[in-house]
């Protein structure tokens, strides 16, 4: 290489220069230009002729932020109209420059701010070493100047006791003289030991003043040069840091024997040098070094298979399959059949039946008190608050659960695999990509009223069907039920239990989600993770997702353990990271899986894997080698405006659309998350309260038919109990009545059990509410008892509506 491309390591003080790639603009893109780094100055010319007669650009490397972006490109901006893109030919190169850069700016910075201060030097000048060398000699002289002032004090002190003693013995002598010629001689010498005392103070006292004087003079600016020396100490040090960062990634590249933490970046471990990944030096620790800086220490790391493995995933599927006595080789046929159904191209698209919205009006800018609410509602159930809807977006909970299918193109290629462990790959990549929306979304969803139902009809566009009905109001329980013509059915029952603890919000979902395939008969099951609403009263609201996920087949035994990691300002980790490990019913791991939630996942077949001679805290890390990493999801880029339109995706956008031939209980009919859509919070509220009310009258009125029906005066008492409780607010904790603190809860008897836990139970609850569309059952693959769907719904729909067994919900 050149020395044009690959200049010399810099060093302190040193003209550095060299090639980069400057973006211009969209038309020309990155264009090829000199750089030269000179005295805290970064300048950049077309050609190295130019040197001597035109810079097209300059920036003071004082007041810049440098930024990297990743392997090879990084920023330059001084926070104004100046910003540098630049991108060097080699991550090297641009860890060189980065260096430079740095160091250029450390010793720029003091120099630019103590100009500031001093009228000796030139505010435009560029800093240089005859200047630092005259503020030296400056800092001496006053150093001097002080020491001398300091000695005339000592002197005057001296002096000042000398000529205090002096009158102060002459004083004595006077008291004791009676005779008049005595008296007048011992005057005269009174008030000439006077007068050198008075002499004496009166230049202590000057030199004094010009002591303090040049005190305050220079008092502001060593302080300041105090500070900016202790920042130039704490810069140098970051610097050194990174230098010692690079020089061991460098070495390791060398060794061809890099070391990653689980993360989500970019592995080239088929490439000659070990590694090509993205992103600083950071990201890529040794193993031992700064482990005490992470909270909760990784279970596993990975490490580049052998390159006997690469050659053998090259080698064609006939050579494989003829050699299927082997593990390995099996494995790798599994991997190529996961890759191709990566790389494959997909089929086209059905032309979609209708246009779907994508705006919706932009959510208003409303004042509201928040503490003034919240602090009644500490330590109580969050749907039992009684919540105004400034603090809601215009989807109910029904909708949110539906938009768990925007990436129903995971769950269409899992009905395609072959193997049951690459299936449960893309499981549990949708698993993670169900949270993806929620980065952003931190208004509250309308709570569904009893017998509310929601649709999501997209048979002909994306070949699948989704129904929800809130089959339960306390506590709320929501079931889902999709069906799709690839092969697959989804259902799940979500029980929300969520707390305000006053500076965050813990919403903890109870209920499993199921996912059956037709082809495969695989039956897999898995929990949600706790979601957080961080700064609740103060601050930024922000989302945190956290906990462990296990992605069961019941079929086969295999299993796939997910991390969360939740975020720590001490962690080292990417934000919102996740890592999860696919395994069989040995427990053996076949897969590893990273991401984050809100980006991407990745995944990495594993060839062989071992125990770690050393790990964090004393503990046992596994090791796994594994192939080059894949990307299986990648979130879909939110619409444009979506910050004013309440950070909905594309799909969020058209659930609230007003559709023709759904059921009158169907979320879009709901009219105070409609006002709320068009703008009128203050209408949605009063129709908030209405329906509210509604749902509390037509509760009671369930009741008092359940006691009419009761056979003896022991049911009629009981239910009698259960109607008192349920007179309390439905928006109020049944604890918090005095109706739940005079009367004990009526025993469980054998009659009820009989009831409720049968193999075809159908939904019960105190007011005897029976679900329209769902019932309850026993899974007996899972050993879970959920709401499923008992049909119905798309036959009423598809017979031309005919929805006289729905309740009205909705109306006056």
């Amino acid at each position: 290489m050149s020395s044009e491309s690959k200049p010399p390591a810099p060093t302190p003080g040193d003209m550095y220069k060299g090639w980069l790639f400057k973006w211009t603009n969209y038309i020309k893109g990155y264009q090829r230009r000199w750089f030269v780094l000179s005295h805290g100055l970064l300048s950049y010319y077309r050609t190295q002729a130019e040197m001597g007669h035109t810079c097209r650009g300059t920036i003071n490397l004082a007041t810049a932020n440098i930024v990297v972006e990743d392997s090879c490109n990084f920023v330059i901006s001084n926070g104004g109209a100046q910003t540098y893109h630049l991108k060097a030919s080699s991550e090297v190169e641009r860890q060189r420059w980065i260096t430079a850069l740095e160091l250029a700016k450390a010793k720029a910075f003091p120099i630019q701010d103590l100009s500031d201060e001093s009228a000796d030097e030139a505010s435009e000048a560029p800093p240089s070493s005859g200047q630092g060398a005259g503020r030296n000699i400056e800092i001496q002289s006053t150093l001097r100047t002080l020491s001398n002032k300091v000695e005339d004090l000592n002197t005057c002190n001296d002096l000042i006791v000398k000529h205090g003693s002096a009158l102060q013995r002459s004083l004595s002598e006077l008291e004791g003289i009676h005779a008049a010629v005595d008296m007048g001689e011992k005057i005269r010498q009174v008030t000439e030991r006077a007068t050198l005392f008075r002499i004496t103070s009166n230049a202590m006292i000057n030199v004094c003043q010009d002591f303090l004087s040049m005190a305050q003079n220079h008092s502001k600016r060593w302080q300041k040069a105090l500070q900016l020396e202790k920042a130039q100490r704490i810069r140098l040090e970051d610097t050194l840091e990174q230098l010692a960062k690079q020089h061991n990634h460098l070495e390791r590249a060398f060794r061809g024997a890099t070391v990653l933490l689980p993360s989500y970046s970019n592995m080239d471990l088929g490439s000659k040098g070990g590694m090509s990944g993205k992103g600083d030096a950071s990201d890529e620790d040794d193993d031992n070094e700064f482990f005490d800086a992470m909270e909760d220490p990784a279970e596993f790391i990975t490490i580049p298979a052998d390159p006997k493995y690469h050659r053998r995933s090259d080698s064609s599927v006939s050579r494989l399959s003829n050699e299927t006595g082997m593990d390995d080789q099996s494995v790798n046929f599994d991997e190529l059949s996961l890759a191709s159904s990566l790389e494959s191209p997909q089929p086209l698209e059905l032309e979609p039946v209708r246009q779907r919205r994508t705006r919706i009006a932009e959510k208003p800018n409303y004042y509201l008190n928040l503490w003034s609410i919240m602090k009644n509602c500490i330590g109580k159930e969050l749907s039992k608050i009684p919540m105004p809807v400034n603090f809601n977006e215009p989807l109910s909970m029904l909708q949110r659960l539906s938009e768990d299918l925007e990436y129903y193109e995971l769950l269409d290629r899992a009905a395609k695999c072959q193997s049951s462990l690459e299936q449960m790959c893309y499981v549990a990549a949708f698993t993670v990509s169900s949270y993806s929306t929620t980065v952003h979304r931190t208004g509250k969803p309308f709570n569904p009223l009893l017998g509310e139902t929601f649709e999501l009809d997209r048979l002909r566009e994306c070949g699948y069907r989704s129904l929800c009905e809130q089959v339960s109001h306390h506590p709320p329980a929501a079931a889902h039920h999709a069906i799709s013509e690839k092969g697959w059915t989804l259902r799940q029952e979500i029980t929300l239990a969520s707390k305000f603890r006053g500076k965050y919000l813990s919403i903890i979902p109870l209920g499993s989600i199921q996912c059956i395939f037709d082809k495969s008969g695989n039956h897999y099951s898995w929990k949600k993770v706790t979601t957080t609403v961080h700064n609740i009263i103060v601050g930024k609201l922000w989302i945190d997702q956290s906990g462990e996920i296990d992605v069961v087949n019941h079929k086969t035994g295999d299993r796939c353990h997910l991390k969360f990691t939740p975020y720590s300002y001490f962690s080292r980790d990417v934000p919102r990271k996740v890592t999860g490990v696919v395994m069989d019913k040995d427990g053996k791991a076949h897969y590893v899986l990273s991401g984050t939630w809100d980006e991407k996942m990745e995944f990495s077949r594993i060839m062989q894997s071992s125990k770690s001679e050393n790990g964090a805290e004393g503990k046992q890390r596994t090791v796994y080698q594994t192939l080059k990493p894949k990307e299986i999801w990648r979130k879909n880029p939110l619409p444009e405006g979506a910050e004013s339109m309440y950070y909905f995706s594309t799909l969020a956008l058209t659930l609230n659309e007003p559709e023709e031939g759904v059921a009158p209980t169907d979320s879009r009919w709901r009219p105070d998350q409609r006002l709320m859509e068009e703008g009128h919070w203050d209408e949605a509220n009063a129709e908030k309260q209405r329906l509210e009310e509604k749902q509390r009258t037509a509760r009671r009125e369930r009741e008092r038919e359940v006691i009419k029906a009761a056979n003896t005066p022991e049911e009629a008492d009981a239910d009698k109990i259960g109607t008192e409780a349920s007179e309390v607010s439905d928006e109020t904790d049944i604890e918090d009545s005095p109706n739940a603190r005079t009367h004990p809860p009526r025993p469980v008897t054998s009659q009820d059990s009989e009831s409720s836990c049968g193999a075809t139970a159908k939904t019960a609850h105190p007011d005897r509410y029976q679900a329209q569309w769902f019932e309850k059952v026993d899974d007996t693959t899972s050993g879970e008892t959920l709401h499923v769907y008992k049909g119905g719904y798309w036959e009423t729909k598809d017979s031309g509506g005919g929805w006289d067994v729905c309740p009205d919900i909705f109306g006056p």
